[in-house]
């Protein structure tokens, strides 16, 4: 699943391909992807249109016309791609818009469990990410340790929730947790003042390395590298790495480095 640094990077796409440039033609080839707006209405509000500087919000990202907004969630399996109006259409490209200037961005995504909204004002926005907590990569020490502190359930649930924080995964939670020595099972009100700054630290240091590679990077060093290694060991002290499921997700995490608390 995109997570923040694949929707930073969704971003990116956004901004060097579309911002700018006006909406010459939005073709929508299945309108299972649109949420609360119809072919025609998205077609009838941003033909004509310029887009702004995108914005993410945790997984979510929000390109602004000056008039209405639109709104993308990648669910699973969704991306942007930038192109030409002449390339060839894949099969789940979902929604093309044709912009000044010869180019294309098309909204790609095998599986539609999210899509797309149009939110015409700055009250449809705030409905749309009214559950979202503060943004992983923009929260301050402050709020981060008052949203953990609040939580009564384990370390990687409360991360893994976007209402508590937005834009972390299920890969992030494992790596930012490993690279804090802190179990997954840990109860987040539990932990002490050094356990938060270190985990704030390590948070921090993983978007940051993860965000120029545009997802979560399955290098040797890192634990994400070796997660799915038939028997996979901890790159750290080479214990073999536990594996179980918390709140439904696949967890991986080492017996060494991340003890009982």
């Amino acid at each position: 699943m995109p997570e923040l640094p694949d929707v930073e990077g969704f971003r990116q796409v956004f901004e060097s391909c579309a911002r700018g440039r006006i909406v010459r033609r939005v073709d929508v080839r299945d309108a299972g992807v649109l949420h609360d707006v119809s072919a025609r209405g998205l077609r009838s509000a941003l033909e004509g249109r310029r887009f702004g500087a995108p914005e993410r919000h945790g997984k979510w990202l929000l390109a602004r016309t000056g008039g209405p907004t639109l709104v993308l969630h990648f669910g699973m399996t969704g991306r942007l791609v930038c192109g030409h109006p002449d390339d060839a259409v894949e099969a789940h490209d979902r929604v093309l818009f044709t912009l000044s200037g010869g180019r294309q961005l098309r909204f790609r995504d095998q599986r539609k469990l999210q899509g797309l909204w149009l939110a015409h004002d700055d009250s449809d926005i705030d409905r749309l990410l009214r559950r979202q907590g503060p943004d992983a990569l923009a929260v301050d020490r402050a709020e981060f340790d008052a949203v953990l502190s609040a939580r009564r359930g384990s370390l990687k649930t409360a991360l893994t929730d976007q209402s508590v924080l937005a834009g972390l995964g299920n890969l992030l939670a494992d790596e930012i947790l490993w690279r804090a020595r802190l179990r997954p099972d840990r109860r987040a009100c539990e932990l002490t003042e050094a356990d938060l700054r270190r985990l704030y630290g390590r948070m921090r240091g993983t978007l940051r390395a993860a965000v120029p590679a545009g997802c979560v990077p399955p290098r040797d060093s890192w634990l994400t590298g070796h997660r799915d290694d038939p028997d996979p060991t901890c790159p750290r002290c080479g214990t073999g790495l536990r594996r179980s499921r918390m709140a439904g997700r696949g967890t991986v995490w080492c017996p060494r480095c991340q003890p009982d608390g």
